[in-house]
């Protein structure tokens, strides 16, 4: 639906969450698609207000080679290790010897281990890409480890978590087993070439086997050897292409198990840390919000409250004497009540939007924008519902925006585009042509809304140069 709403056209009431700030500097992003129900997941850069741009077609997959086809490669590749593996090992070796002895001449040593330390990670990188190249292994590139602590010290001790790096490692072992493995394989070629060459009688092995045993003098013996050398050879031809075949197999089961268990580890660790950030940014949220329901109380409501009882006091005391006077003040204790309610009534709906789990984060921004105190254009285009931790996110990720609007940007007009995404993502934008120069406040009322979205799984992204406008980008998963 869109909507447009004057302020002529509200009540009293003003937007929920009524508390100043403002949110993370980040960067814009585009409107979303004008599909319905969906749009891309991750937009570009923010097009004009009414512009509408269609979703990407996403880029076919790569076609996986054919098993027959992989199988050969994987037998080249081995081979080509069994001979180039054992000299990248050996130069690494010859490294770690030369550092280690001379790590007391004038820190010659030092260097050389540290340029051992990034030969490994090179060669773990190498491994890596070829088993997941190979393979079609949907796994992240290795990674150097980031610097976090500046200086010389620092940068050493980046090196020292770099060697210990359980992922470098891995790929280190995957490429020393692909080595030893492409060695046997090796051997088996050579196998196979003789068996090859002796079952065409071009080989004089069995001449040289024959007089050995002493067993060539005889036409017989000549006849026997004749017979069984050739069935020799096919059997051993036969065993050496199923030992080649077999190696390249079993490689393919090790290489993928090291190399998938370095990427479910780190994908794990991800989980960990975005978990303890969602965790981190539930806490804050609540905290923040429960900061504001005190201020809220303890500035608006308990004064009024305590403003209304002192004129009721002063109306019994008069009563009997001055009746007239009496009801005066009754009037005014009536009319500070009624204003006590709606204030009340303004922070439940800060606290909790009824209408969002009755009717649906459609009607409950239409009612929100009927009560902003600047124009809204409202165009929210959903079919379906998303998840009650969802909705309530959008919902008061754009109440505070539209609250921020009113009271600090000096803005003549708001637009408001929601949309639910195909990945199952619920998309909102919020922007006003205000003066802009928006920035995070801690504790303020934008910072609470980067905690609530982050708790709920969900990214926040802003543009608010000086000159506005300003343009606030809520994106959270729909099923969260």
């Amino acid at each position: 639906m869109t909507t447009s709403v004057d302020p002529a056209a509200a009540h009293g009431d003003t937007a929920a969450h009524p508390e100043p700030g403002s949110v993370p500097e980040l960067v814009p992003t585009a409107e979303p698609a004008a599909q319905a129900p969906a749009v891309p997941a991750a937009a570009g850069p923010a097009p004009a207000p009414a512009a509408v741009t269609p979703a990407p077609t996403p880029a076919p997959a790569p076609t996986a080679a054919r098993p027959p086809l992989r199988l050969g490669l994987t037998i080249l590749q081995l081979a080509a290790l069994g001979i180039v593996g054992w000299g990248v090992l050996s130069v690494l070796f010859s490294l770690l010897g030369t550092g280690l002895g001379l790590v007391l001449v004038l820190g010659v040593g030092l260097v050389i281990l540290i340029g051992l330390v990034y030969a490994l990670y090179g060669v773990a990188w190498f491994e890596v890409e070829r088993v997941s190249a190979l393979y079609r292994l949907a796994v992240p590139p290795l990674r150097l480890r980031p610097r976090v602590e500046p200086g010389f010290a620092g940068y050493l001790r980046t090196i020292g978590r770099q060697s210990i790096d359980g992922a470098m490692w891995r790929g280190i072992a995957s490429f020393v087993l692909a080595s030893v493995a492409g060695t046997v394989m090796l051997l088996l070629f050579q196998g196979l070439v003789w068996a090859i060459l002796s079952a065409a009688g071009a080989s004089p092995a069995f001449d040289a086997l024959s007089g050995s045993l002493g067993i060539g003098s005889g036409d017989g013996g000549s006849a026997t050897i004749g017979l069984w050398g050739p069935i020799s050879a096919v059997i051993v031809g036969i065993l050496c292409v199923a030992g080649i075949i077999g190696i390249a197999l079993l490689h393919r089961s090790v290489s993928v198990g090291i190399v998938r268990a370095g990427a479910q580890t780190a994908q794990l660790t991800r989980q960990v840390q975005v978990s303890a950030r969602q965790r981190e940014g539930a806490v804050r949220a609540a905290d923040l919000e429960r900061t504001r329901i005190e201020r809220d109380l303890h500035d608006g409501v308990q004064p009024r409250l305590v403003s209304v009882g002192m004129t009721l006091g002063l109306a019994q005391q008069k009563i009997a004497e001055d009746p007239e006077g009496a009801k005066q003040l009754i009037a005014e204790a009536h009319t500070s009540t009624k204003a006590a309610i709606t204030e009340l009534r303004q922070l439940a709906r800060g606290i909790h939007a009824s209408v969002l789990d009755d009717r649906g984060l459609d009607a409950a921004l239409s009612a929100l924008a009927s009560r902003s105190h600047i124009p809204v254009l409202l165009d929210v285009r959903l079919q379906g519902r998303c998840s009650r931790e969802a909705e309530t996110a959008v919902y008061f990720a754009i109440a505070e925006s539209l609250t921020n609007a009113a009271k600090h940007s000096r803005a003549s007009e708001c637009r408001v585009v929601v949309r639910l995404r195909e990945e199952g993502t619920l998309w909102a934008r919020v922007e006003d042509n205000g003066i802009g120069g928006a920035r995070v406040l801690p504790g303020g009322g934008l910072d609470g809304i980067s905690n609530r979205v982050l708790a709920v799984g969900g990214t926040v992204r802003l543009d608010s140069p000086q000159s506005g406008p300003t343009s606030l980008e809520v994106s959270v998963p729909c099923a969260s």
